[in-house]
């Protein structure tokens, strides 16, 4: 499980160790869009939270899927991830078939159309960041682990088993990691 951090870097899922117990990222499972010399930025995939994007986002009223929750920095943003980079103008690809962002005028338009599905997207309150050096420290520490990400994780409904489905897909000591209890010293 060492050299870890070494893997870092956008388009790589970012799980949070076995032994991470901090409340914002026990169990996660991130998307990691932006890792440089500043810093790294990413979003939590397996936090659906009790509120609707048609609740919390003008321009999507009829959008009835969950807004997530993204990480605990800025709060007060929303974000997405999408499939539909070939019709999204200003977006970014952060791994095949997975893009970031775009222009929020366009996705609407094409969400309220029909020509763009819900399954087809996902929105985040708030982001996981870091500053330089920050993430890095904390793989040192055995805070995270890393692996590939896919479009078929990034918008899996399996949101309480994606954190061990995806930790014991890499296999040998990681089977042990992702069926350890939640709260360590139980079984």
């Amino acid at each position: 499980m060492l050299n870890e951090f070494d893997q870092l870097t956008a388009g790589k899922l970012t799980m949070a160790s076995a032994i991470m117990l901090e409340s914002n990222f026990r169990r996660t499972v991130l998307l990691m869009c932006e890792h440089n010399e500043e810093g790294s930025l990413g979003f939590i995939l397996n936090r659906p939270l009790e509120v609707k994007v048609s609740e919390a986002i003008s321009g999507f009223e009829d959008l009835d899927i969950s807004l997530y929750m993204g990480g605990p920095v800025q709060v007060d943003t929303v974000h997405y991830l999408h499939t539909r980079g070939d019709l999204i103008d200003g977006c970014i690809e952060i791994c095949p078939g997975v893009f970031w962002g775009g222009d929020k005028e366009q996705l609407s338009s094409l969400m309220n159309s029909g020509v763009i599905d819900s399954s087809e997207i996902r929105f985040y309150l708030g982001y996981a960041g870091w500053s330089a050096g920050q993430l890095e420290s904390e793989f040192r520490d055995g805070s995270w682990y890393t692996t590939d990400a896919s479009r078929d994780i990034v918008f899996s409904v399996e949101y309480e088993r994606m954190w061990g489905r995806v930790v014991r897909s890499k296999g040998g000591d990681y089977y042990y990691a992702a069926n350890s209890p939640e709260i360590p010293g139980m079984n």
